[in-house]
């Protein structure tokens, strides 16, 4: 199966949608390949950064549950290599 690698970066507005947060990203589990949480107390916010190697659909599928929670933004990087690349990037 064709994986990408993909960077999501996560903003948590309220501290209440952090358990419906992490129990989403405990579901991929299995395609995060590292994740990194910044609480930012000045503004009562956390900040979130999740990579992964997945399908596209599976990059989108988290991607868009987590921008349905309330008070959450979630937005996704693609890298332009896949899975059949061989690390040589598309030509």
């Amino acid at each position: 199966m064709d994986t990408r690698i993909a960077a999501i970066s996560i903003i948590v507005e309220n501290p209440e949608s952090v358990e419906k947060l992490n129990n989403i990203l405990h579901e991929y589990g299995q395609y995060i390949i590292g994740r990194m949480g910044l609480p930012y107390q000045k503004r009562n916010i956390s900040i979130i950064s999740i990579v992964m190697d997945a399908p596209n659909d599976v990059i989108s599928a988290l991607s868009g549950k987590l921008g349905m929670l309330p008070d959450v933004t979630a937005k996704t990087l693609y890298s332009k290599l896949s899975s059949d690349d061989g690390g040589k990037g598309s030509s």
